[in-house]
This record gives C-alpha cells, sequence and structure tokens, in this order.
C-alpha cells in the first residue's frame, strides 16, 4: 500500500526538546476557564478535558493536577481520582453520546507517541461501529462530525451527581 509523506520539519524541534512544567499544556489547562479549557470536570487531584484534536467526537482526557511522568508517580489519592474521572467521563458520553465502546490508553514517553511526554494522562475515546471508515482506510482523514463546544456541554450535561 503507498502511503503519502508528509514532511513536518517542527518535529526535529519537539522530539528533541525537554517538556518543562511552565510550558505543559496539562500544568497550564487548568488554570483557564472551563470553557475556554475545554475542561469536562474538576477532581481534588486531577481534572478531564476534550482533546481538542481528537480521534473521535467525545474523545476526552484525563489528567492529574500534579506535573508526573509514569502512573508510578501517582499517588494513591491521585490514582482514584483519576479513575472516577474516567468513569464519570464514561457514564457521561454513554448518556449523551451512546457509543457501541471504548479506547482507553496512555502514550508514556516520546518514543510511545506521548503527545505531552511529561505529564501522564489517560485517554478515553469513545468508538462505534464503523467509525474507522473509507475516510480514514483510503482518504488518511478522520471526520469528527461534532463542534468541539457542543461536545463540550453534551458531556459535562450529563455528568453524574
Amino acid at each position: 500500500m503507498p502511503w503519502d509523506m508528509l514532511w513536518a520539519g517542527w518535529r526535529s524541534e519537539y522530539v528533541s526538546s525537554e517538556e518543562e512544567p511552565d510550558n505543559c499544556l496539562f500544568c497550564r489547562l487548568p488554570d483557564g476557564p472551563d470553557r475556554d479549557s475545554l475542561l469536562v470536570e474538576r477532581g481534588s487531584q486531577a481534572f478531564t478535558a476534550l482533546n481538542r484534536y481528537p480521534y473521535t467526537t467525545g474523545h476526552v482526557m484525563v489528567a492529574p493536577y500534579r506535573h508526573i511522568g509514569r502512573p508510578d508517580e501517582l499517588t494513591v489519592d491521585e490514582q482514584r481520582d483519576l479513575w472516577l474521572l474516567v468513569g464519570h467521563s464514561m457514564a457521561a458520553i454513554d448518556d449523551s453520546m451512546s457509543p457501541d465502546g471504548y479506547n482507553v490508553g496512555a502514550n508514556i514517553g516520546r518514543v510511545a507517541g506521548a503527545g505531552v511526554p511529561g505529564h501522564f494522562h489517560l485517554h478515553l475515546v469513545p468508538r462505534w461501529s464503523g467509525d474507522a471508515n473509507f475516510m480514514t482506510t483510503v482518504g488518511g482523514t478522520r471526520v469528527v462530525p461534532e463542534d468541539l463546544e457542543v461536545t463540550w456541554a453534551h458531556i459535562r450535561d450529563s455528568l453524574p451527581g
């Protein structure tokens, strides 16, 4: 199968740079207003934010407030809050979007594909039967059919409690 080649000269700087807490996306997100930052929920030790570059509609990320790089550095309270927020988001997405399944995962370290390698976070990606249609397979393009602010409101309004 032929592959299109994309030149992304900016990636070399990104790959070779170190993520500093002062410049970390997940350290900055909680400082802004929830709507602007697309924060869905704030817990005591972690928060949930909508992914601005989602794989599918409803793709959220859950991260601790503390700048750490690996899950083995989480405190017990951070672990508890992180998974509680994953559950809340899953329930809200179930209620507002009715997906057929989910992918839950983490990319730890640059070589594993972490976009923000210095700050551990989980991805919760809702999946629907047929969501990897011909556009992804043939066109190398994903179609996300809903505006992020609409998705943010759907999930936020459907949070438990």
